[in-house]
């Protein structure tokens, strides 16, 4: 009597079909996760180092279960467990070629109570990995939405949230202050990142993040949502304080009163969902210096200094306001600096005045000492803007006529004395240049000054090995950003580098 290679187990597609809709994953992963378990009790029987595989007919349920062999030459036969060399196989089957598989048929197994088990380890095990993938595809492009759910279980002060299709990790940094959830407690937040682990996909909650809010308002504003009024910059100290910079495309519409809507229904609703945090609307400005004065409101200002390529600036307020601009524990000014992104130093009227009178005090000073003249012409000097002697040696003598209280012959005279003092001063850090020992080829650089060779040699950068082997950026700060910048600097270290290339391509020849 043959034996029968074959089992026929239609209940297998029907729990497959079952599987399938419960986990709404495709019956086709099901089965072939059933497969893998049935191989993998095929192994136990049959043995761990044997290639078996199973296969299920998708139409009948049919199970077959078989042994592969890899036919492969026979110096290259690494595991004889599998693998068979060419010649042996050849006589079992006649033209047989390498890399191909002799299939032997297996009496289908009985699962067993163990190899039943096993199957449903496998099953269990194939499904959920089909699960996180498909969590994973369908929340990979969600991040910077929000989502709403329920909280599962708290592990160390982090919140793990059923969002129904998947789980979620709420970090306790991610809460607002004060803010505690317990289990079953509904919730609301923000997607900001999802990503694949060893141990599956993850999604990363967040209350505090920035885009919660203007998310919340998206929600809110229906202008928002259609684009009319778009979202510039958020700022935000969570639990305590916001600021948010808007912008309108259509003139007819206010993006401000917008948001804050009806007696502040609008707003009130976002300040409900984040426990209280107060929110400044402000309207956004591509004018740096209105964006800043507009940032820090409610505070008013007087005067804005702005460095526009350090992204910095002076804000000066008047003395009563200086409080009020800098805010309980500076939280005003940084959150101001935040939504901008500039460095906000802010003044008082009376500090900067003060300031001004210790800058002339000290500039006048600079002028009477060093070009030999009274208060009375130092003072002119300040006045007008000069505020070193290089500055006077470098202008014509036409200008400094053109002061009120100078005729020429004071204005030459005060060129003279400059360009005397510049000469005189070059010629003594020249000197201490040399004294430090730094090279004629250093000193050769048009970009450096005489001062600036000093620091260079005190800060012992001496040669042109020194300074070639410096990046622009080392340059920078060796020097000062006020004194050279780090497009100049990368340009003097690469004219310094050029003798190594030389001296390689005469090496080269020589040799």
């Amino acid at each position: 009597m043959a034996l029968e290679m074959s089992v026929q187990r239609p209940e297998l597609l029907a729990v497959a079909d079952a599987v399938a809709r419960e986990k709404n994953i495709e019956r086709e992963e099901v089965l072939e996760a059933m497969e893998q378990a049935m191989a993998k009790a095929g192994r136990a029987k049959y043995g761990q180092e044997k290639d078996i595989r199973a296969s299920i007919d998708r139409k009948t349920g049919e199970v077959r279960l078989s042994r592969w062999t890899e036919v492969v030459d026979a110096e290259t036969v690494e595991n004889e467990a599998t693998q068979i060399p060419l010649r042996i196989a050849q006589k079992i089957k006649p033209g047989i070629k390498a890399g191909e598989f002799i299939v032997d048929p297996l009496p289908p197994i009985d699962f067993g109570r163990i190899a039943a088990q096993t199957a449903k380890q496998v099953i269990v095990q194939r499904v959920r990995e089909v699960e996180r993938k498909k969590q994973y595809e369908e929340y990979k492009d969600r991040v910077g939405d929000i989502v709403n759910g329920v909280v599962k279980r708290t592990e160390y002060g982090n919140y793990l949230v059923d969002l129904g299709r998947a789980e979620a990790l709420l970090r306790r940094e991610e809460t607002i202050m004060r803010e505690s959830f317990k289990n079953g407690d509904r919730v609301r937040a923000y997607i900001y990142d999802v990503r694949e682990e060893p141990r599956g996909p993850q999604i990363f909650l967040s209350r505090t993040h920035p885009g919660f809010l203007a998310k919340l308002f998206a929600q809110e504003v229906p202008e928002i949502y259609e684009g009319i009024i778009e979202i510039k910059a958020v700022a935000r100290d969570p639990g305590s304080r916001a600021k948010m910079a808007v912008i309108s495309h259509d003139s007819s519409i206010d993006p401000v009163g917008a948001c804050v809507g009806m007696r502040g229904a609008r707003v009130q609703a976002v300040v409900a969902e984040l426990q209280g945090e107060k929110i400044d609307i402000i309207p956004w400005s591509p004018d740096p210096a209105t964006f800043i004065v507009n940032a820090l409101a409610p505070a008013e200002v007087t005067k804005v200094v702005l460095d526009e390529e350090g992204r910095r600036c002076e804000v000066v307020v008047p003395d009563d306001q200086l409080s009020l601009a800098i805010g309980r524990r500076g939280q005003n000014v940084r959150l101001a600096s935040q939504l901008t992104r500039y460095d906000i130093d802010i003044l008082s009227e009376s500090e900067e005045s003060e300031r001004r009178q210790e800058e002339f005090r000290k500039r006048t000073g600079l002028f009477v000492e060093g070009l030999d003249v009274d208060d009375i012409i130092a003072g002119l000097l300040v006045q007008e803007g000069f505020s070193t002697i290089e500055e006077i040696a470098e202008v014509d003598v036409e200008e400094l006529a053109s002061i009120q209280g100078f005729d020429e012959n004071i204005a030459a005279e005060l060129h003279r004395r400059a360009v005397e003092w510049v000469e005189r001063r070059n010629a003594e850090l020249d000197a201490k240049r040399r004294a430090l020992g730094v090279e004629d080829a250093v000193a050769a650089f048009e970009a450096f000054t005489p001062a600036m060779l000093v620091t260079l040699g005190e800060k012992g950068i001496k040669t042109l090995d020194d300074l070639a082997g410096l990046a622009g950026d080392e340059l920078v700060e060796l020097l000062g950003e006020e004194a050279i910048d780090l497009e100049t600097a990368n340009a003097v270290v690469m004219a310094a580098r050029e003798h190594w290339f030389s001296e390689g391509s005469d090496a080269g020849r020589n040799g």
